[in-house]
């Protein structure tokens, strides 16, 4: 296995490029994509070409057949019609002429007709089939030279024929006697199909013109294809193109930092793994637009480039998500933009734990400037000998003191809870704020789990609320908690409102997304701490919402609601009923 560790996706693009410099160092002796294209295209050409041969020579074959068959016939039918053949043929039909007497008279008649259509045979059959007459005296006598014909039932009859000379174009014609109209035999012109050499020979001037034309085309539209196609792979062979895409798709795949790849029209043209996993993406997102992915507004707007994106946090699902988006280039052409995406949800929640021990830091020097402001007024008493007015300050102190312990210890039973709320109520009194505990909260002792949750909440919103209040007139934060013990919605309710300055309503959600305020110190801005809130109450199946202004209250502030669903409270079993510890 290996493990391949990057601090961003920049960082991809460098090791792949340096890796395919080194493996094709020596890759001049494989032909380049451009160079087999180059020769595919040659290689179609050629067979373009011979396909154009064939079909010019069977054009020549159907031209030859075409013509000199018309040919033929009209040679056969102007022998039928002299006068010497007809009355020969009725004289050997009539019995007046013996057939084996006709030969030299009908002879120069086969001989005129071969004259005048310059066919190869021209023989004069009788009824019977039998060749009376022929410029090829070799075939008189045989009664094998009709073959399918049906010329001796009254017909023309053309057609392509075998004969000792090879295949020829033949043409039919009957002979009728000049008295009675009767068939007394038949005329047969054949002339024997050129070689192939001939007719491509014929079809020369054509076909050189057709052919050329075509290989100079084709070769040129080649040369042109094979140079863009150079250009665009930069002269790689396929082998290393795929080892290049094999290269890719391992580094993608095996980096830990999630990357999405957007083109211009918005759609997803690469997400690896990790990716899908930190995004929530069921399937392949590949070709689909961003905005069909189901991805909540505003992240889809950081992957598309409608918001900007340099260490943006943004909350997906119960992740915290840092976006981070390049816009990409190709030839000084835009074609899209690359945008890494990193899980940073342990990271808040380890931060969040952070924030808590820092609140507890804050509360404890808050009250150690307390005690140092007190032991001054204390030792300035003594000194000056006031010791009923250091009674009467001693007296007040504690008195307070127990006031707000009572006022939480009556209310909250856990006591993590009752200590935050302690501590928070000192650390708002140094700022000028009241912190008031409703008197309608009620919160038994919680499981240590739900305490923890409980608590990363609670702080986070108070400390949100008291940043808000501090520095006005009559600053007052209020906090209710109730914990409800209704068997199928078990669950802590948390309610804490300002008299601040409040949230517009157009921000409402920006406020657990992206950060709200431009506190420094906090990457992204306020937003870290309302984001943690809100993942850790959806984690528990709850929920974090901001409520809309109430101007007609006297808080007219920011309103923060949460509900954390709860396992069963400690000290009682899962109906409710209290157990003794």
């Amino acid at each position: 296995m290996v493990t391949v560790t990057l601090a961003d996706a920049e960082e991809v693009v460098v090791v792949v490029v340096t890796r395919m410099r080194l493996s094709t160092g020596s890759r001049r002796s494989e032909v380049s994509l451009a160079g087999q294209f180059l020769l595919l295209q040659l290689v179609l050409v050629a067979v373009l070409l011979g396909v154009v041969a064939v079909l010019s020579l069977r054009q020549s074959t159907a031209a030859f057949e075409r013509e000199r068959g018309a040919q033929m016939r009209s040679t056969a039918e102007y022998v039928a019609n002299l006068r010497l053949v007809q009355t020969t043929l009725t004289n050997v039909a009539d019995g007046e002429l013996a057939a084996s007497a006709t030969g030299r008279v009908l002879a120069p008649a086969a001989v005129q007709g071969l004259d005048l259509s310059g066919a190869t045979t021209v023989s004069i059959v009788g009824t019977d089939g039998t060749v009376l007459a022929s410029s090829d005296p070799t075939l008189v006598g045989r009664d094998d030279v009709l073959g399918a014909s049906d010329v001796l039932t009254g017909r023309q009859w053309s057609g392509d024929v075998t004969t000792d000379e090879g295949r020829a174009v033949a043409g039919h014609a009957p002979v009728y006697s000049r008295s009675e109209g009767e068939v007394v035999g038949a005329v047969l012109a054949d002339e024997t199909y050129p070689d192939v050499e001939e007719r491509l020979t014929g079809a020369a001037p054509d076909l050189v013109l057709f052919l050329g034309v075509g290989a100079l085309l084709g070769g040129l539209g080649s040369y042109a294809v094979a140079r863009l196609l150079k250009r665009r792979s930069q002269g790689l062979a396929p082998r290393e193109i795929a080892q290049l895409a094999d290269h890719r798709a391992a580094l993608l795949h095996a980096i830990r930092e999630g990357v999405v790849a957007v083109g211009t029209d918005g759609r997803v043209t690469m997400a690896n793994d990790a990716a899908r996993a930190v995004l929530g993406l069921d399937g392949d997102p590949r070709g689909r637009r961003v905005d069909e992915l189901g991805l909540p507004a505003g992240v889809a707007d950081l992957l598309t480039g409608a918001a900007p994106a340099e260490d943006t946090i943004a909350l997906v699902g119960e992740r915290v998500v840092v976006f981070n988006r390049r816009e990409a280039s190709a030839g000084g052409r835009g074609i899209g933009s690359v945008t890494t995406v990193r899980d940073r949800s342990e990271l808040v929640a380890l931060q969040g734990r952070l924030d808590a021990n820092l609140s507890i830091t804050d509360t404890l020097r808050a009250q150690t400037h307390e005690f140092d402001n007190l032991l001054h007024a204390i030792s300035g008493l003594v000194q000056l000998e006031e010791y009923d007015e250091l009674a009467g300050l001693v007296g007040e102190l504690a008195r307070t003191r127990a006031e707000v312990s009572d006022e939480v210890a009556d209310r909250i039973a856990d006591p993590a809870v009752a200590a935050l709320l302690v501590a928070k109520h000192a650390v708002a009194a140094e700022r000028g704020v009241v912190l008031d505990l409703d008197p309608g909260s009620r919160l038994p002792a919680l499981e240590p789990a739900l305490v923890a949750d409980l608590t990363a909440v609670l702080g986070n919103l108070v400390d949100n609320a008291v940043d808000a209040a501090a520095g006005r007139p009559e600053a007052r934060v209020e906090v209710w908690l109730l914990w409800d013990d209704r068997p199928e919605q078990r669950a802590v309710h948390v309610r804490v409102r300002d008299n601040g300055p409040g949230v517009p309503a157009e921000r409402v959600e920006d406020v657990f997304v992206r950060g709200f305020s431009t506190k420094s110190g906090t990457p992204g801005g306020r937003g870290i701490g309302l984001a943690l809130a809100r993942m850790v109450c959806r984690r528990r199946g709850g929920e974090v919402m901001l409520s809309p202004p109430r101007p007609e209250t006297d808080m007219p502030g920011a309103e923060f609601t949460a509900v954390l669903p709860i396992a069963t409270p400690r000290g009682e079993d899962a109906s409710g009923t209290e157990v003794r510890r």
